[in-house]
């Protein structure tokens, strides 16, 4: 008997459930030489094809020079025509890629299984390796194909071959994604293929990475990203798997195994694992709850069209995630990937002097959209922007007088980084303290020396500025005195004025209470400069209330501690309340 086939009739029966067999009907009858299948063409000539496969392949309309090329693999008992469920060929209408799909035949493996664990089949320029290789380079004999931009993806067993091509042709592919796959080499037997199935087979990431260096001998190029999804309730091929081929691919690469990016996409968990030049290099996605299949959401229409992301059946699994698209962005299919945002620092300029408060800016753009932008200060991230204009007030008071370098970083949806071209600015004391002006920011107050122990930051804001503050003080008695205090202090000049914006909420709820927003000066001791006081009754703003050019004359040229005060006695009951918010302030000349 062939090596093909599995010897003996408990394996072939064992083989039903090999990599996602399991209940599954028998393949259709395969399809006659040279017919078009569900949008696919049959390419019967591409090379010695010693792995006797067949070739499909799918070519939109349209096809530009220079295209990319993505490879698609099926599982056991599916059919190249199956696997056209999963959305590729939709997809690449839309993007403009070409599409290859190898087909297993029942004559190799009596489950249509690619064989993914025969040493014969896996190993460069032999076997179905070479044939699927074969199979590239006929693409790109016929067809202007962009060789940095080859691609291969598969679903089990078709996955577990993904991981043999990118082992075996790093030359050849620059990316590969793993739909419930298992890591390349994990089985040279099919004894072997069962362990590794389920429940796994551990190896220490340097193990796993000689596997994959020793499938190329003495090949000293990059090798293929790795996008990585697994079904958490697989229990076809166990999802320790993904761990494995983490540990692989991440030690091939020379990466550690800290994520740099952790985060949800459609809810469900994904990370990101990133070289020191901030490049994504593997990615992982947890499919909670999802069985063995490639996932799937027809409720996502492909960018720019009605089209639906998949058509679930058999191991094709609607799960509320695209994964179609989520990989070919990974690959920058989208072109997301392949050209990185322009971006620059538009404000402050080169060379310029500044001091107090300064607005940095930044200029970004991409094709698909700037996902974040960061805010660098001597290399250190100080704050970031996700919307558009990108913008981050810096408080220079907190920084030593001197040259001071600035830069930004752009984060876009594959995962991929740039950074602007560094500026130079010089810090300087501010020259006019006299004049003081307070918005408070999201990250705080934007000068320095406030005491806001007994008082809060809040998203009530005046300015009307998306994602700037108010400060809020509260006070409610309950059967006592309570005092909140906010407090600053500052250098005043020789004809002080004060203005600031209030909302107020003062409520005292019987003859004994008293509940009041005071503000106050002290310069050696208290001075109320305005106020609002009330017993039985309520005061409240609902709106903002601009409080402009209070008095200050009187403490002229001298350095005071402005404070922002409410209070509230009530021995009797607990529902009198004092409540007051403050915003842009500004202390100086009128």
């Amino acid at each position: 008997m062939s090596k093909r086939l599995f010897a003996g009739v408990t394996h072939a029966c064992l083989t039903l459930s090999l990599l996602g067999c399991g209940g599954e009907p028998p393949p259709a009858e395969e399809t006659p030489l040279g017919q078009v299948d569900s949008a696919l063409t049959q390419v019967t000539s591409f090379g010695s094809n010693p792995g006797n496969l067949r070739m499909w392949k799918h070519v939109p309309a349209g096809m530009p020079a220079n295209a990319p090329l993505v490879v698609a693999m099926h599982g056991c008992t599916q059919t190249a025509a199956a696997y056209t469920n999963a959305g590729w060929n939709a997809l690449a209408d839309q993007l403009k890629f070409y599409v290859v799909y190898p087909e297993q035949l029942s004559a190799n493996n009596q489950n249509v299984c690619f064989n993914w664990f025969e040493p014969g089949d896996i190993a460069r320029g032999s076997g179905e390796a070479l044939s699927i290789k074969q199979m590239v380079d006929k693409m790109k004999a016929d067809v202007s194909i962009d060789p940095s931009r080859v691609f291969v993806t598969g679903l089990s067993a078709g996955a577990a071959m993904a991981h043999v091509m990118a082992a075996t042709y790093p030359d050849v592919f620059s990316g590969a994604a793993i739909m419930a796959g298992i890591p390349y080499k994990c089985a040279t037997t099919m004894t072997d293929a069962f362990s590794c199935m389920s429940p796994g087979v551990s190896k220490t990431p340097d193990q796993w990475a000689s596997l994959v260096r020793g499938a190329y001998s003495g090949y000293t190029g990059a090798y293929p990203k790795i996008s990585l999804w697994h079904g958490t309730s697989d229990y076809t091929v166990k999802n320790t798997n993904q761990v494995e081929a983490l540990e692989q691919w991440t030690a091939v690469h020379g990466i550690d195994m800290t994520a740099d990016v952790s985060d949800t996409v459609a809810t469900y968990p994904h990370k990101v694992y990133k070289n020191s030049a901030g490049k994504a290099l593997v990615e992982t996605y947890d499919l909670t709850g999802m069985g063995h299949g490639t996932a799937i959401d027809p409720a996502t229409r492909f960018p720019g069209t009605s089209v639906a992301c998949g058509t679930a059946g058999a191991y094709i699994l609607d799960t509320n995630i695209c994964s179609t698209l989520e990989v070919a962005k990974f690959f920058g299919l989208d072109n997301s990937g392949t050209t990185d945002p322009t971006l620059s620092l538009s404000s402050p300029a080169n060379g310029a002097t500044v001091s107090g408060t300064v607005t940095l800016s930044a200029q970004a753009s991409d094709d698909v959209g700037i996902t974040e932008v960061a805010f660098l200060i001597d290399g250190a991230v100080v704050g970031t922007d996700s919307t558009p204009p990108f913008t981050f007030a810096w408080n220079t008071t907190t920084a030593t007088p001197g040259p001071h370098t600035l830069a930004a970083r752009a984060t876009y949806a594959s995962g991929n980084t740039t950074t602007s071209a560094p500026i130079t600015v010089t810090v300087t004391v501010d020259q006019n303290p006299a004049r003081f002006t307070e918005t408070f920011s999201t990250n705080g107050p934007d000068k320095t020396g406030w005491t806001l122990t007994e008082w809060a930051l809040d998203t009530s804001d005046q300015t009307g500025v998306s994602g700037s503050k108010s400060i809020l003080g509260s006070a409610t008695p309950s059967f006592n005195t309570v005092t909140r205090t906010a407090s600053v202090t500052m250098a005043l000049s020789s004809n002080p004025t004060l203005t600031y914006w209030r909302k107020l909420d003062l409520s005292g709820a019987n003859t004994m209470a008293s509940v009041s927003f005071k503000v106050v000066v002290n310069a050696g001791s208290d001075v109320v400069v305005d106020s609002v006081t009330k017993g039985l009754g309520t005061v409240t703003e609902s709106t903002w209330t601009q409080r402009a050019n209070i008095d200050l004359s009187a403490y002229a040229n001298r350095t005071v501690t402005l404070k922002f005060i409410v209070s509230a006695t009530d021995p009797s009951s607990t529902v009198s309340r004092a409540k007051a918010w403050v915003d842009g302030i500004t202390v100086g000349s009128p």
